[in-house]
């Protein structure tokens, strides 16, 4: 093991261009969590790169040459002897012992309780973040965003294998009823969903265990893989499912469905900026700070709209709305009503917005 660690102390840190992200690390420990291809390697490595080569170490802990007992007796005085301040254990797990060092890094998709780290949730791109990718700035950034989603690595993958790269990407990360778990997710992108549901489809075609089931949907939803929003005011309703990134529904579905895979964008573009929100029925995202509702109508006018707020008006006066926004591809516009304002913003121009 102490060869290993040595090959590893004096291994260069090389990788293609960095985009930056809105999470940045400073001079703190951390607990990075996120889903395989989020971007949590690529973040780390460009910190350690701002730093004196002597001074940290970088351990990949899915390195099948690891034996984690020998890492475990060696490690604290390899660091110990060679002076290492940084230490960063990516893909860790919780069998390594966390040894004494003055910065911690981990990267992990689950969750760890350890309250001496600072927790980062990394996400895939949300939009703004995917156009420092781009070489403009048009209708063309939004439509490559609807092809290839939020993973970086797709930017690097030739058009012909983003699928397969996706597949085999989840089949690694994910064990196999996670996996056919997610699938069934992907189709149900953007509707109400119950571990119990998935079950009931799932036993039908496989000899399956209902708690197996369970504990991999909440391994799911706790990696982040997967999303649920409650319904508003009735936390004990089915929730709503959406995907971590909408080019899963792509890669796990022959079913487009543009207008679902629009509604999981607007949801993510929510989530990435910890907005507070509920659905209703009718109703695609409520946002009780705002007293506002949000609605995915990629192709909407304003009659459309106009009918649109016929249809909601009784939820609009309980929960004393302010300010409806439908999210469009392209249209702007707005509607006369008379207790809240209603308008049209195209999804680029929102998602960037304040």
């Amino acid at each position: 093991m102490q060869n290993l660690l040595e090959e590893l102390y004096k291994t260069d840190i090389t990788f293609d261009k960095f985009h930056f992200r809105k999470v940045f690390l400073d001079d703190l420990s951390y607990q990075i969590n996120g889903i395989s291809q989020s971007g949590k390697t690529k973040l780390v490595k460009n910190y350690l790169l701002g730093l004196k080569k002597t001074s940290y170490m970088y351990i990949d802990c899915s390195d099948i040459r690891i034996d984690i007992e020998e890492l475990n007796k060696t490690l604290s005085t390899f660091c110990n002897n060679n002076k290492i301040d940084t230490l960063v254990l990516d893909n860790y797990i919780d069998k390594i012992k966390i040894v004494n060092v003055g910065q911690l890094i981990i990267c992990c998709e689950m969750h760890h309780k350890m309250e001496f780290l600072k927790t980062i949730k990394l996400y895939p791109l949300d939009y703004e973040e995917f156009l420092a990718y781009e070489h403009k700035y048009d209708s063309t950034a939004l439509n490559h965003f609807f092809q290839l989603g939020g993973f970086p690595s797709q930017h690097k993958v030739n058009n012909d294998d983003r699928i397969l790269y996706i597949q085999r990407t989840l089949k690694y990360a994910l064990d196999k009823m996670e996996f056919d778990i997610l699938v069934f997710c992907a189709k149900m992108m953007a509707q109400k969903l119950s571990p119990y549901s998935i079950y009931e489809r799932l036993k039908q075609t496989r000899k399956i265990s209902k708690d197996k089931l369970y504990k991999s949907f909440e391994n799911l939803h706790a990696k982040g893989y997967i999303h649920l929003l409650e319904k508003a005011n009735h936390p004990k309703a089915t929730k709503k499912i959406y995907l971590c990134d909408t080019s899963l529904r792509l890669a796990l579905t022959v079913d487009r469905h543009f207008g679902r895979r629009f509604e999981n964008m607007i949801y993510l573009e929510l989530l990435k900026s910890n907005t507070e929100c509920y659905y209703d029925d009718g109703i695609d995202f409520y946002i009780p700070d705002n007293d506002e509702v949000i609605l995915g109508m990629p192709f909407a006018d304003e009659r459309v709209l106009f009918k649109k707020m016929e249809a909601i008006e009784a939820f609009i006066f309980t929960y004393q709305i302010k300010k409806v926004t439908a999210i469009t591809m392209n249209r702007e516009g707005s509607v006369s009503h008379p207790f809240s304002e209603v308008e049209m913003i195209p999804f680029d121009i929102w998602a960037i917005g304040d």
